[in-house]
């Protein structure tokens, strides 16, 4: 009889340990040797839980290191973020709770009074019973339910935790593309101040010429035509240069009316990119990381709902203090009691529990679609960030030389025009050129800079010091 009941504990023992979960299979998403906007860039092996590193450091910008620190210190979307990861904190806790004892305490305190027959006082019949005790309870995992809810708690705890590395990330880019667009914006609005002393000058020119009689009111009048015209363009950069600063302002948490950027007229050096690039990017960029992780809770949640079809087994034990006498603290007796040994098992419930099985398994399908649909982006960003990398270098360098072509075209052109050698247009039109070209390298320089960010962001944070090594590879 005692080796039965032996044999029968390890049995539940044994069936505690079972899981109805599938295994867990994420969906295939599969990557080149190597991304075709850098052939020459070999591929590394990251995790998304590595420290990402302050990347913004590379602009080497003291106002951007500030305001990267007031971002995280002071933005209202990373303190929801935070919440929602506490949120998910709390409830992986509860569902670890689950698969513990559950103990409770109770106390009561009864008196009873009863007449004697006669109505004889002295025979009344008087008791005082008090009670003090606990009930513990624990259910059996036999078929894995509450360990697979655990585990999808702690599955989705972490897929928070990505989320809010993740909403860390996108600030941090969206505050970096903003002030480097503020940053060209002001190195623009030097460069037209420039050229409106340029043209006040030229203006001054075509003004003496005109009263001594060697040129016409025609001249006059273009001269300062491009002078206003250029005036106007700065006006422009200051009403965008305004709304950029409120953007910063919000992305730091504080009110346009309070926020001030002081005026930086130089451009940051653009960084050097990483020499390698992660292709397993589910290790490391977190937006990619939380949906798998949403794919392991989907897959969890079917053993829950599987498990639901099969018996549960609970047990409880309780134990006390119990006086029953005239006088409360006399005679007291310990008492306790060994369960019951409660078995429920499922019979009917109209379809509901298939209908939750089918529910669990469409909604695995989903969020796997998304995680497919997530890595597919992320590494369709990666080769956009590549691309526009390199044809932007391409593009500074082809602009530098119009630049340059066209700044010694307007030099010859203002000197032929004081030698009396042609007419005001052909000043305006190579003034026009030279401008249009030294603001067009001053874009591809801030976008340069901005592309740096977007591969920042494309590969889920800094990358820091890597060799670069071949696909499966070991560092």
């Amino acid at each position: 009889m005692r080796v039965a009941r032996i044999l029968s504990v390890l049995a539940l023992l044994g069936l505690s340990g079972c899981s109805l979960a599938p295994r867990l299979e994420l969906p295939v998403v599969s990557a080149a040797s190597n991304y075709k906007g850098a052939a020459d860039w070999g591929l590394v092996s990251a995790a998304d839980d590595g420290p990402r590193g302050e990347w913004w450091t590379a602009f080497d910008d003291p106002a951007l290191d500030e305001l990267m620190r007031r971002l995280d210190r002071a933005s209202p979307t990373v303190a929801a973020a935070v919440a929602r990861y506490e949120q998910a904190q709390a409830g992986s806790e509860v569902a670890a709770a689950a698969r513990r004892p559950v103990g409770s305490a109770s106390a009561s305190l009864t008196r009873r009074e009863g007449s004697a027959a006669g109505g004889d006082e002295a025979a009344r019949d008087e008791a005082d019973a008090a009670v003090l005790g606990g009930l513990l309870r624990y259910e059996l995992d036999l078929w894995g339910r509450l360990r697979n809810e655990a585990a999808a708690q702690d599955a989705e705890s972490d897929a928070s935790a990505a989320d809010l590395a993740n909403t860390r990330l996108s600030l941090q880019a969206a505050l970096a593309d903003t002030y480097l667009r503020l940053r060209g914006l002001d190195a623009e609005a030097a460069l037209i101040d420039e050229a409106v002393g340029a043209y006040e000058r030229a203006h001054e020119l075509t003004v003496t010429r005109q009263e001594s009689g060697a040129a016409s009111g025609l001249e006059t009048g273009r001269s300062e035509v491009q002078l206003t015209r250029a005036r106007a363009l700065r006006h422009g950069l200051q009403r965008r240069r305004a709304q950029l600063e409120n953007q910063v302002a919000i992305l730091v948490g504080e009110t346009p009316m309070a926020f001030t950027l002081p005026v930086n007229k130089a451009l940051p050096t653009t960084p050097e990119a990483p020499r390698s690039i992660p292709s397993q990017l589910l290790e490391r960029r977190p937006d990619v990381a939380a949906a798998a992780r949403r794919v392991a809770a989907a897959n969890a949640r079917i053993g829950v709902a599987r498990a639901a079809f099969f018996p549960s087994l609970s047990i409880e034990t309780s134990v006390g203090v119990q006086s029953v006498s005239r006088h409360l603290a006399s005679s007291p007796a310990s008492v306790w009691a060994l369960g019951p040994l409660a078995v429920v098992a499922p019979l009917m419930d109209g379809g509901r529990r298939s209908a939750q099985l089918r529910h669990s398994r469409a909604v695995h399908a989903e969020v796997s679609a998304k995680y497919r649909e997530t890595a597919l982006a992320a590494f369709r960003e990666v080769e956009d960030a590549l691309a526009a990398r390199q044809r932007l270098s391409e593009e500074a360098d082809e602009l530098q030389l119009a630049a340059a072509a066209a700044t010694r075209t307007q030099a010859l052109a203002l000197s032929a025009y004081r030698d009396g050698a042609s007419d005001y247009l052909e000043v305006v039109t190579a003034q026009t050129a030279a401008l249009e070209a030294q603001r067009a390298e001053l874009a591809t320089s801030t976008a340069r800079l901005q592309a740096f960010v977007a591969l920042v962001r494309a590969l889920g944070g800094g990358m820091g010091e890597r060799r670069q090594i071949a696909a499966g590879g070991a560092e």
